[in-house]
This record gives C-alpha cells, structure tokens and sequence, in this order.
C-alpha cells in the first residue's frame, strides 16, 4: 500500500466516523461503540477489496457484505454514505420514523445492503447460504462478514462454522471484531471464547489473526484470504479492534454498545474527529508537495 493510499484510507475512516457519531446523535440512540471498532474493516472492504458499483447495487456478479452484528449498523451506513450508495445528509435521520435507515440493516429499503440482519447469529448463516450459491453457480463472487464477539456466543454462529468447513467455502471471509466488550461487560468475563484461533483452526478455517484498526494489518489480512482460494478453506480473520476507537471516552467502555452521545458528547467527539480528519489532511498536503 502506498503512502497516498493509507493517507486516503485514515481519512475515509474518519469520515465514516463522523458519520457514526452524527447519525447516533441525531436518532439520540443506537450502538456508537461496535460501530466504531469497525469501521477501519469496512472501510478497507468497501474502498479497495470488494468488487461493487454503488451505481448498480444489484450487480448480480458483484461481491457480497454481510452485517452479522447488526446493531452495529450506523457503522455500515455510514460507510455505505460515504462510498456514494446515497447521501450522507440523510444518516441523521437514522431511526427517524419513515427513514429507510432503521436501527438494523433492511435490504429491501437500504441500497448496497446484502442482508437484512439484527439477531445474532443469521447474519453469518445467510453469508454461508451466498458462499454456496456463488460457488454452485460458478461465479466468481466472495462473500465478507462481520460478526462479533459477543455475537459468537450464538451456537448459530458454530453451526455455520461447520457448514462453512464442510462445503469447503473458500470464496467465504468472516471477520470477527474481538474488541473483548459486549453490552454486559467483558467478553472474557460474560462468557469467554477464547482461544479463538485455536478454535476456528479446528473448525477448518484459514485462521488470520491482526490489527482490525490497521490498515497496513488488513491488507495483509486480505491477501491472505485471496491466496487461499482454491485451498477448501474458509477465511476467518480475527480483528483485534477497540471499541469505540476514534473516540477517546468512548474507548474500552462497554457503556458505549448501546448509547448515544449527549450535545456535550457529541461536540467532543466530533471536535476530537476533526482535530484527526485535519491532521491527516496536513500530512497529506505535505504528501503532495
């Protein structure tokens, strides 16, 4: 990756934060944290590894994302916003009654949506189910999810685990964002997965463990995933992210999953967004010259 691309990559992603920030804000509810710890992961997808045209978000021969953590929606909307899949104006009407852009992802309302998701669990099933099909019908189409790890205290998740090794899904990438919190505390404390990688080895998984809020890390994650087509292994990469990162006080609070930010809160966080957005945009003026 070049310099000029994880410039225009930091920048993205906090942008997309910003967008998370004012679509919580303006809905005064909705889940800032989960978001936020993923956003880096969704913005590499949607800006350099996934092939899509938010000029046609029915491509049938584009690539597949699928939110498995649901609540963690403002995140993906916001990214969807900012790759072009409609105006980012309207993230502040996230939950708002009539908005398209309800606290859960709808695919027959949001563009660029694959999933409808929201109960934890379906969302990796369902990403199995357009592995599968893509594969049966000969197309040339990988299938991304994000999940929790909260989320995978679901036995769903582990039933699709298994389908995923058993069909040999190796066009399947599914990414767990271990930022170690969920709604009632830590992940180690509630009920503990670890070792995750030793798990999902077992399982038959092309096992990648990284730095989900690097860019450089990601990349490196993601040509793994590309080098194991062909191999009958599906690709589980295990991001270790920071809940609510971007946002000091937001950050390893599990208070954050499920609040909003207050008017105070809400100037904080985007005075702390901004200070970042401009620095990166100096050091990509000096970049330039």
């Amino acid at each position: 990756m070049t310099k000029q691309e994880l410039l225009q990559l930091k920048m993205t992603a906090t942008r997309v934060r910003m967008g998370v920030i004012e679509a919580t804000h303006a809905a005064k509810s909705g889940h800032p944290g989960g978001s936020l710890s993923a956003v880096d992961a969704l913005t590499y997808l949607y800006f350099k590894e996934m092939q899509i045209d938010p000029e046609n978000p029915q491509d049938p021969e584009r690539d597949r994302f699928v939110l498995s953590k649901g609540h963690a929606a403002p995140g993906l909307y916001a990214t969807l916003a900012e790759r072009g899949f409609f105006p980012v104006e309207d993230l502040a009407t996230l939950r708002r009654d009539g908005s398209y852009l309800e606290g859960h992802p709808n695919m027959n309302k949001v563009p660029g949506v694959d999933m409808s998701t929201g109960s934890l669990g379906q969302g990796v099933s369902a990403a199995c189910g357009m592995a599968l099909a893509a594969r049966q019908e000969a197309k040339d189409i990988n299938v991304y999810t994000i999940l929790g790890d909260g989320e995978i205290e679901e036995g769903e998740c582990w039933e699709a685990f298994m389908f995923a090794s058993h069909y040999k899904l190796d066009n399947l990438c599914i990414m767990i964002d271990v930022n170690g919190l969920q709604i009632d505390g830590p992940t180690a404390k509630v009920m503990n997965s670890e070792p995750l990688d030793q798990k999902m080895d077992a399982f038959g998984f092309n096992t990648i463990i990284c730095n989900g809020n690097s860019f450089n890390d990601l990349e490196q994650a993601f040509l793994l995933f590309d080098r194991a087509h062909g191999s009958g292994k599906p690709t589980c990469m295990l991001l270790h992210t920071t809940k609510g990162m971007g946002v000091s006080f937001m950050e390893n609070d599990p208070e954050w999953h499920g609040k909003a930010p207050n008017d105070e809160q809400y100037q904080q966080a985007m005075q702390e967004l901004q200070s970042d957005y401009d620095q990166l945009e100096k050091e990509y003026a000096q970049w330039l010259k």
